[in-house]
C-alpha cells in the first residue's frame, strides 16, 4: 500500500527528498538523484525513529553520519548540508505530536552526534589513505636502489594525486617538498614553502607533547607520531589539522627524511564549536545556559586552596502576568534586556551569569572573599532591575526575589546548591518580593522535610499509616461526655507521630485531602457505632469531623456522607460535621447548598475557630449550623484570675446571640477548672482541652463515657 502524502511514510519520504536534493551536488557519486535518494531513504528513518524514540539515544546520529562517508558524501559542503536539513526539516516532517522544544533539544544532538560520527569515519578513512601513502613511500624509498626511475614516478603520482597534504622534510626540520594539496591549505606557493623549517610552525595550542614527539622522531627513537595541531596562515588566520610525521629510514635503516600527512579539520572544528556553543548558551539571550553553568559551579566547587564561591538565584516577581496581558513576544523582549543588565552586574574576574529557563537566572562570584562580594553583586542586580523597561511604549516595572548560598568549595555539590538557593529565593518571595535573602540551612532542612511529606502523603494512605485519636466534648452543666473530636494524626516511618498541622495543608494544596478527609469520616462514624454498640441509647454519644475548605467544594462531599452513613447503619444526628469561620466568610449559596442538604438530613453542622475571623454576626442565621465552637484564644484569657472583663463581655454576648438564635456553644482549649467553672456560668454548653482528656485512643472515651453513665 502506498502510504498517503500526509502520513508519516509519506512525510519521512518528503524529508528524505529534501535531504538528497541539498546534499547531491556536493557528492561524488556514480548514482543518479533518486538512486542517491533511496540510499538515503533509511538513513532518515534512523533519525526520524531516534528523534520520537521513548528512550532517547544520540548515538544513532553518529551511526547515519558515518554512512554519509560510507555512501561517499566526504565533501564538507555535504556535511554542511545535511546538518542544515536536519535542523531546518527533521522536526517539521518527522517530530510527529511531541513537545516542539524537546524535539528540538533532541534535533540539536542527534546534529552534533552526525557531526562527530562523521569526523570520526572521515578521520579513520584518511588515516587508511594516510597508511597506504606511507606504505608506499616506504616502498618506493626501498626499491629506489633497485629501480630509482620507476619508484620516481609512482611515488610522484601518489605525492601530488593525493587529497591530503604531504610534506618532506631532512632531520633538521628543513622543508624539502611539498604537494599542491598542502600548498591550499595554507594558501601560499611553493616558491614561498620553499626554504621554511618545520620549528618556526609553533602555535600558542600546540599541546604540550607535540615537540617532544617531534624531537624523540628525528633521533630515531620513534617511528611515528599522530597530533591535533594548529597552524597559522600567512593572512592570519588558522589552520587546524590532523597532523601524522613518519621517520623514513634509507636502505641501512638509518634515520633520512620526516614525512608529514596532513588532514585539513578546521571546518570540521568550526562546527563542533558552533555546536558546542548552541548546546551551552541559551538562544534568547546568549547567556550561558544551565549545562555550561553546572560545569562552571562544579569546578568552583570542585577548587581547593581556601576558595569560596557566592551564588545568586533570581527569579523576576511577576513575570506571568506580563506573558498573559502583553504576549511572549513582549515578554521575551524582557527577558533580554534583564540579560543585558545582568551581565553588565557580573564583570569581575570569577564572575559568571547564566539563564537557568524562563525567568530564572544565576549569578556566580567565585575567590576567597565571596562573603563580601556576592552581597554586592545581589546589590548591583537589584539595582539594575530599577529602571522600568520600556516595551511597545510601555514602561515595565521589572522586580525580582533572589537566593543566596556562600560558602567554602569542596563541601556541597552543585545540585545541593542550587536547590538550596531556589529554596531561600521562594523565600524572599513569599516574604514579600523585590528583596534578596540569605541561605539558612534549618529553614532548607524544613522546606526539604516538607517536600519530603508531601511525596510521602499517597503512599501513607495506601499504607495505612493514619490513624485517629479522640478528645472528649464535655457537658459543662453536669460533667458527663457527649462526644468526641475526630483528630486525625500520621505516624511517619521517619519522624515519629505529626500532628495535622504539619500535613493537613500539605494534602489541602496537592488535592489528597478528598480521599484523606473521606477516610477519616468512615473511620469515625464506624468509631461512633462502635461505641453506641457498647454503651447503649443511654449513652448517645456523637462524633466530630473537621472538613477542610476543599472538602466544601468537593461535589461528592454529600453523597460521601450519605454512603457511608448508610453502610455503617449511624443515624446523622450522630455525626458533627465542623467547619471553620474562615471558610464561610464571605459564602455563597452554592457553598452553603451541601451543608444546608446535610443539615436538613439531621447531620449538625458546627462553626469552628469562631472569634478568629471578621463574619457579620447577623450572618450566622444565614448559616445551616446548629454548634458555634469558640476559639481557645478565650479561653487563654481566663487563666488569669481576675479574668479580663472585656473578654468575659465578649464571651457572654456570644453565648446570648448564639442561644437566641437555637445554637449551642463548645470552647475550646480549656486547662483548669478555674477556666470550665467561669465558661458554665457564662451560659457555654460544652467544652473541650486538656483538663478533661488529651486526645487519645477510642477506649479512653469509653472509660470516661462508663464513668459517666454509671454516676
Amino acid at each position: 500500500m502506498i502510504a498517503e502524502p500526509d502520513g508519516p511514510e509519506g512525510r519521512l519520504r518528503r524529508f528524505a527528498t529534501i535531504w538528497s536534493r541539498a546534499v547531491f551536488p556536493a557528492t561524488s557519486t556514480s548514482l543518479t538523484r533518486p538512486e542517491f535518494e533511496e540510499l538515503l531513504l533509511p538513513l532518515a528513518r534512523r533519525l526520524s525513529e531516534a528523534l520520537r524514540a521513548r528512550n532517547f539515544e544520540a548515538a544513532e546520529g553518529k551511526a547515519v553520519g558515518a554512512a554519509l562517508v560510507a555512501a561517499h558524501c566526504t565533501d564538507p559542503d555535504a556535511l554542511t548540508h545535511t546538518l542544515e536539513c536536519v535542523d531546518a526539516y527533521l522536526v517539521l516532517y518527522c517530530g510527529g505530536d511531541g513537545s516542539q522544544e524537546d524535539l528540538r533539544i533532541r534535533s540539536a544532538r542527534l546534529q552534533h552526534a552526525m557531526a562527530a560520527g562523521f569526523a570520526q569515519e572521515l578521520r579513520e578513512r584518511t588515516l587508511a589513505e594516510q597508511e597506504a601513502i606511507s606504505v608506499a613511500a616506504l616502498q618506493a624509498q626501498g626499491v629506489v636502489a633497485q629501480a630509482l626511475h620507476a619508484t620516481e614516478a609512482r611515488f610522484r603520482a601518489v605525492f601530488e594525486g593525493a587529497a591530503i597534504g604531504i610534506g618532506m622534510a631532512d632531520l633538521d626540520g628543513n622543508i624539502l617538498q611539498v604537494n599542491g594539496a598542502l600548498l591550499r591549505m595554507f594558501g601560499i606557493n611553493d616558491q614561498t614553502m620553499s626554504g621554511r623549517n618545520v620549528r618556526e610552525w609553533t602555535h600558542p595550542d600546540d599541546a604540550p607533547q607535540t615537540w617532544t614527539l617531534y624531537d624523540e622522531l628525528v633521533r630515531g627513537e620513534r617511528e611515528h607520531y599522530h597530533v591535533e595541531k594548529a597552524f597559522y596562515r600567512p593572512d592570519g588566520t588558522v589552520l587546524w589539522t590532523n597532523l601524522t610525521v613518519s621517520l623514513l629510514r634509507d636502505a641501512d635503516g638509518n634515520p633520512q627524511y620526516q614525512l608529514a600527512l596532513m588532514e585539513d579539520t578546521t571546518e570540521r572544528r568550526l562546527l563542533n564549536l558552533r555546536l558546542r556553543y548552541e548546546a551551552t548558551h541559551d538562544a534568547l539571550t546568549g547567556l550561558p545556559n544551565r549545562t555550561l553553568f553546572f560545569e562552571r559551579l562544579e569546578k568552583a566547587l570542585g577548587a581547593g586552596n581556601n576558595q569560596r564561591f557566592g551564588l545568586c538565584y533570581l527569579d523576576l516577581d511577576g513575570f506571568k502576568t506580563i506573558n498573559d496581558s502583553l504576549g511572549h513576544a513582549a515578554g521575551d523582549r524582557l527577558l533580554v534586556e534583564v540579560a543585558d543588565r545582568l551581565q553588565s552586574c557580573a564583570t569581575a574576574p570569577g564572575e559568571m551569569v547564566a539563564r537557568l529557563g524562563g525567568d530564572e537566572f544565576v549569578a556566580l562570584t567565585t575567590g576567597p572573599d565571596t562573603e563580601r562580594e556576592v552581597d554586592e553583586l545581589a546589590g548591583r542586580i537589584m539595582n539594575a532591575l530599577i529602571t522600568p523597561v520600556s516595551i511597545d511604549g510601555r514602561d515595565l516595572t521589572v522586580r525580582g526575589s533572589i537566593g543566596i548560598v556562600e560558602g567554602p568549595a569542596g563541601e556541597r555539590g552543585p545540585a545541593e546548591v542550587l536547590r538550596s538557593a531556589d529554596i531561600t529565593m521562594y523565600r524572599a518571595k513569599s516574604a514579600g518580593g523585590n528583596r534578596f535573602e540569605l541561605a539558612d540551612p534549618e529553614a532548607d532542612a524544613r522546606v526539604i522535610t516538607r517536600h519530603g511529606l508531601t511525596t510521602a502523603l499517597p503512599a501513607a494512605l495506601d499504607r495505612n499509616e493514619f490513624f485517629i485519636e479522640y478528645q472528649p466534648l464535655v457537658h459543662l452543666g453536669d460533667g458527663t461526655v457527649h462526644g468526641a473530636e475526630a483528630l486525625v494524626r500520621w505516624l511517619h516511618p521517619q519522624h515519629g507521630v505529626l500532628g495535622p498541622d504539619r500535613f493537613i495543608p500539605l494534602a489541602e494544596h496537592t488535592g489528597l485531602i478528598v480521599p484523606l478527609g473521606r477516610w477519616v469520616l468512615e473511620q469515625s462514624v464506624r468509631q461512633a457505632r462502635a461505641w453506641r454498640e457498647s454503651y447503649g441509647d443511654g449513652v448517645p454519644l456523637r462524633i466530630n469531623v473537621n472538613l477542610s475548605p476543599c472538602q466544601l467544594t468537593h461535589p461528592g462531599l454529600v453523597q460521601d456522607t450519605v454512603d457511608i452513613l448508610e453502610r455503617t447503619g449511624v443515624a446523622p444526628d450522630a455525626l458533627c460535621l465542623e467547619v471553620t469561620e474562615s471558610a464561610l466568610i464571605g459564602a455563597d449559596d452554592d457553598l452553603l447548598k451541601p451543608l444546608r442538604q446535610l443539615a436538613e438530613m439531621g447531620v449538625d453542622i458546627a462553626l469552628d475557630d469562631f472569634g478568629t475571623g471578621y463574619s457579620n454576626l447577623a450572618n450566622l442565621r444565614r448559616l445551616p449550623v446548629s454548634i458555634l465552637k469558640l476559639d481557645r484564644s478565650f479561653t487563654q484569657s481566663m487563666q488569669q484570675f481576675p479574668a479580663d472583663p472585656v473578654d468575659l463581655k465578649i464571651v457572654e454576648g456570644i453565648v446570648s446571640l448564639a442561644h437566641s438564635l437555637n445554637l449551642t456553644v463548645t470552647v475550646e482549649g480549656v486547662e483548669t477548672g478555674a477556666q470550665a467553672e467561669q465558661l458554665r456560668i457564662l451560659g457555654c454548653d460544652t467544652a473541650q482541652g486538656w483538663y478533661y482528656a488529651r486526645p487519645g485512643p477510642p477506649d479512653r472515651l469509653h472509660d470516661l463515657a462508663l464513668v459517666d453513665a454509671t454516676g
